[in-house]
């Protein structure tokens, strides 16, 4: 099997923590992170390519080539006269990671104000991904855009997975966070949230409540991200516990969540099995929290074959 992996979203400029207090410099964010560990684990006849919008400045340059070093396919991305890419900095304690953001002015924002560009992209392609953060930074007008193309990608079978990764500074209000993830799911095939955050946003009490809610929105398959205790996938068959991998010890947990939605669908589009998924998936965060920043080569993740 092969086919065509869109990713849409924001990829930033990363500064990571560094030996004597230095900083590194990288490209990341929640979609092309995930768009990366997709590249890793997927052959090379299946191609990854990434939907979004930069600047005409040198640092969008840069972004682009190495995008293309890694073999993530550029043509859809679109070039902005006076823009730039957003920044934000990793800070990390005990493996625990905080941001700051430097954003306003990030070309991404406008990545579906050409609805055309957008509807071309998802229609040459048979996997579609996105997340709440892609809504969240675009104007209304634009994400109620992209969720119709996503919409009409759905209906005639395409899959699409959503992590609606939620980052409440991101939105306008709670209500519109709270509108637009219900859309962003009832868009999607697949939605692969994290159960910190739909607990501490929707009110969640059990993993149970948050696939029953994301399944009541037209969801066919649920994977509920929790962290060391695992990931829980719900489908019409019901509940299954895949636990996580025990690691050591926990350097960064960048990235830890994109690289688990990654390995998982580059694993069910080969083998259509969501519990194998999960459990390869679950190795592949293991090896990815070991590590700096929230990308990590692909000879590091040890990938059998």
């Amino acid at each position: 099997m092969s086919g065509r992996f869109l990713s849409i979203g924001e990829c930033m400029v990363e500064l990571s923590q560094a030996k004597d207090g230095h900083l590194r410099k990288g490209f990341a964010g929640d979609t092309f992170n995930t768009a990366w560990y997709a590249r890793a684990c997927l052959p090379q006849d299946w191609s990854i390519d990434y939907f979004t919008a930069l600047g005409d400045d040198a640092m969008s340059d840069e972004m682009l080539a190495f995008m293309t070093t890694h073999g993530i396919g550029t043509a859809n991305i679109r070039r902005l006269r006076g823009k730039t890419p957003g920044l934000y900095m990793i800070n990390l304690k005990d493996g625990e990671r905080s941001f700051s953001y430097w954003r306003d002015s990030s070309a991404a924002r406008q990545l579906a104000a050409d609805g055309d560009a957008l509807r071309t992209a998802i229609e040459a392609s048979d996997v579609l991904y996105f997340s709440g953060i892609t809504l969240a930074i675009l104007p209304h007008e634009d994400a109620e855009t992209l969720l119709a193309e996503l919409r009409r990608a759905k209906a005639i079978g395409k899959l699409v997975a959503f992590d609606p990764n939620i980052r409440p500074r991101l939105w306008s209000s709670l209500d519109a966070m709270h509108t637009l993830i219900g859309e962003g799911a009832r868009a999607s095939t697949l939605v692969m949230p994290s159960f910190d955050d739909e607990a501490a946003h929707f009110g969640d009490d059990s993993i149970a409540g948050t696939i029953r809610r994301y399944r009541q929105h037209g969801a066919n398959m649920v994977v509920v991200k929790n962290g060391p205790e695992g990931a829980t996938i719900g489908t019409d068959a019901g509940e299954t516990l895949v636990p996580a991998v025990k690691v050591a010890k926990v350097v960064d947990t960048t990235s830890a969540g994109d690289s688990f939605n990654g390995g998982f669908l580059a694993h069910y589009l080969e083998h259509d099995d969501p519990v194998a998924a999960a459990r390869f998936a679950a190795e592949i965060a293991a090896k990815v929290i070991q590590e700096h920043g929230a990308l990590v080569p692909p000879e590091k993740l040890q990938l059998a074959g």
